[in-house]
């Protein structure tokens, strides 16, 4: 179905205005935001002249990722809201949004063109952040490797896993709106070879919906990514086929009742056929830096829907989960990206996961 081809440049006559063009001088970051979300090959992408770009992908109907890449990532951002690539029909209609457009694209052939010289993967220094562990395995980390402080390096960091000294690989992102292809132009530095690569877009399908109804939610909690979410679940067996989040509010878990079992404050468990993995987190802003439980919740999520978050969970430095009071799950990670012209800016990488049983109500 996607098309990919590498050729010699259209003669002038041929090519249309551009209704976008954007580059960057390192993909690395793009790639990054694009391979968290890179579970399924059929993505949604939406281009908008304010904002940038927003890349969806969907599973079984009940697992919506999506990749926010702001316009600020990028060195050029030219969005030309004048050029509008529609029919006539198309124009007069009252939901046309000059200002944006949006196509499906393979996206596992759009993450191979980025890669096309092999500078667009993380380094292979991603791999020593799963050394540092909150829960302690015989082959971890030993504590000599602790910074002088006694705390462990922030090794989530994205900028851990691109090498400073290796080559980079630029791009200059065209699209000339629908029916046209998505053009990138790529270079190895300044003086290596340059390719283009043109993808193949089709038209958009509804995506799939799961709104997040802010007014309706039962658990709120922020933490560090990699020593108190991604060090969790690690420990998870992966022959475990679900997993289940439980929290209480912190009122019922301080008024409890010598004699009567202890209500955790937030507990992932993973239950599988060899049996289960619990992990308590205590009412700590070290651990949790924002927890608020309106009701006591208790609902399960298919092991493998929740193991898709691992990349994006990676790269990312803080995850904010949010469980809505019917069950839906949210998973947000913050990924800072450096500006162009200095300082950093931060994307998100957004999960949203249907529950398929409910516990609530079980003790």
């Amino acid at each position: 179905m996607s098309q990919l081809m590498s050729q010699p440049e259209p003669s002038q006559s041929d090519k249309a205005k551009p209704l976008l063009t954007a580059s960057v001088h390192d993909v690395r970051y793009f790639a990054s935001l694009l391979r968290g979300i890179g579970f399924s090959n059929q993505a949604s992408m939406r281009f908008t002249a304010g904002s940038g770009i927003t890349v969806t992908v969907e599973e079984a109907r009940t697992l919506l990722a999506t990749s926010y890449i702001y316009a600020d990532h990028f060195d050029e951002w030219a969005f030309d809201v004048d050029n509008p690539q529609a029919a006539p029909s198309q124009l007069s209609a009252p939901d046309f949004d000059r200002h944006a457009t949006s196509f499906e694209i393979p996206l596992n052939t759009l993450l191979e063109c980025l890669n096309i010289f092999g500078t667009a993967n993380m380094s292979s220094s991603s791999s020593t952040g799963s050394k540092h562990k909150q829960w302690r395995r015989a082959d971890d980390a030993s504590d000599d490797e602790r910074g002088d402080d006694g705390r462990r390096p922030n090794v989530n960091r994205i900028d851990q896993h691109f090498g400073g000294n290796e080559k980079r690989t630029s791009m200059r992102l065209t699209y000339a709106g629908p029916g046209y292809p998505l053009t990138l132009v790529l270079a190895e530095d300044s003086s290596g070879p340059t390719t283009t690569c043109e993808i193949s877009t089709f038209d958009s399908e509804p995506n799939l919906e799961l709104p997040f109804d802010a007014e309706q939610t039962a658990l709120k909690i922020i933490f560090k990514s990699s020593f108190w979410l991604r060090d969790a679940l690690s420990e998870l067996d992966p022959s475990c086929d679900k997993i289940t989040l439980i929290a209480n509010p912190v009122a019922d878990v301080q008024s409890m009742q010598r004699g009567v079992p202890a209500k955790p404050l937030f507990r992932i468990q993973g239950t599988g056929a060899f049996g289960s993995t619990e992990m308590d987190y205590p009412n700590d802003r070290e651990v949790l830096e924002t927890f608020e439980c309106s009701r006591s919740v208790c609902f399960s999520y298919r092991y493998a829907h929740i193991s898709r978050t691992l990349r994006a969970l990676q790269n990312s430095t803080k995850t904010s989960l949010r469980l809505e009071q019917e069950g839906l799950l949210s998973l947000q990670f913050l990924v800072p990206v450096p500006r162009p012209r200095g300082g950093m800016s931060d994307s998100f990488i957004e999960f949203r996961v249907r529950f398929f049983f409910s516990c609530e109500g079980r003790g």
